[in-house]
């Protein structure tokens, strides 16, 4: 079985005022449907990890009725790496091998994502890889080996909160995509309706 994958989308969305930010429209439909359409493709099983009522989701474009809503493990608003966390024992529960994880506000992420990731992993001593662009490293686009579950459940049960603390633990190799000028960086995170305008603007005219 090939590499699952979990869309992250449980964040708070303060800078965008609060709310489900990746239900927000974006040329026409929500942002995590951009998300999905792009993802979905690339891995054996897709699912959802959120916030709030999972009902919500449910008829959103590019996501079918069976995708199964992930609730975190770990209660209590423990950010990114309680959903890593929870797609990881997930991706056990499907018999998978790999888990990547996505966030839910990155509408122009790579077509290749995860085959990059898979490569990039090839050289990392446990088997991890996360996602580097325009210099940045993007921790939570990351390919991770299932076996990695109980350290993080301990690490995260033990005060961990940074993604980046946790993937340099675990040897995580870097896959590093380029973005042609003069497209956006396909991580480009949506966190404020000026993002959100200039997105649209973006995927209005390349169209």
């Amino acid at each position: 079985m090939g590499p699952v994958g979990v869309i992250l989308a449980g964040g708070a969305s303060r800078r965008m005022g609060g709310g489900q930010k990746p239900l927000l429209q974006l040329a026409g439909q929500p942002m995590i449907s951009h998300v999905a359409g792009r993802f979905a493709p690339q891995v054996a099983a897709l699912a959802l990890n959120v916030a709030g009522d999972p009902a919500l989701w449910r008829g959103v474009p590019e996501l079918s009725d069976s995708t199964p809503i992930l609730a975190d493990t770990l209660p209590g608003g423990l950010g990114p790496l309680a959903g890593i966390l929870t797609a990881l024992i997930w991706a056990e529960t499907q018999g998978a091998r790999y888990v990547v994880t996505l966030p839910a506000d990155i509408p122009f992420a790579p077509c290749d994502l995860v085959p990059q990731l898979m490569l990039a992993a090839e050289n990392a001593a446990n088997g991890a890889a996360i996602a580097r662009s325009a210099g940045r490293d993007h921790p939570v686009s990351g390919f991770w080996p299932v076996g990695l579950r109980a350290g993080l459940h301990d690490a995260v049960q033990g005060g961990l909160r940074k993604v980046s603390d946790w993937d340099g633990a675990a040897g995580a190799a870097r896959a590093v995509f380029e973005t042609p000028s003069p497209a956006p960086d396909a991580f480009t995170n949506i966190n404020t309706p000026a993002d959100l305008a200039t997105a649209e603007q973006w995927l209005m005219q390349a169209r």
